[in-house]
């Protein structure tokens, strides 16, 4: 006796070998409470394209360990500097990665 497995896309039915499926996720939709992944081919989904007026930022509050993405216009966004100077202002801000400018290292061996 043999197992069969068959592959199916979630969005047309379309069968395929494991290897002809891509995973898209979906973090965020109305009436969503977590995110959920569906079977695809990149056929299906190649028409899928990032939205440039979208900024996506990640928030922190104080004392929190939790984060939270926000989707925003970039007009929006843009607003949150004074005199619409957003891009210079992200030109001079620092990396996530690595120490903030200012910080020394203390010569204690660690």
């Amino acid at each position: 006796m043999a197992y069969v497995t068959r592959r199916v896309s979630d969005l047309s039915g379309t069968e395929g070998a494991e290897s002809d499926f891509a995973a898209l996720t979906v973090r965020r939709y109305p009436g969503l409470e977590k995110p959920v992944q569906l079977d695809v081919t990149p056929a299906e989904i190649k028409e899928l394209k990032d939205n440039e007026e979208v900024v996506i930022v990640e928030v922190k509050q104080p004392g929190s360990n939790e984060s939270e993405l926000v989707h925003m216009l970039r007009d929006d966004f843009d607003a949150l500097a004074p005199k619409d100077n957003m891009a210079a202002l992200l030109g001079q801000a620092r990396g996530t990665r690595g120490r903030r400018p200012g910080t020394k290292v203390n010569g204690n061996g660690g």
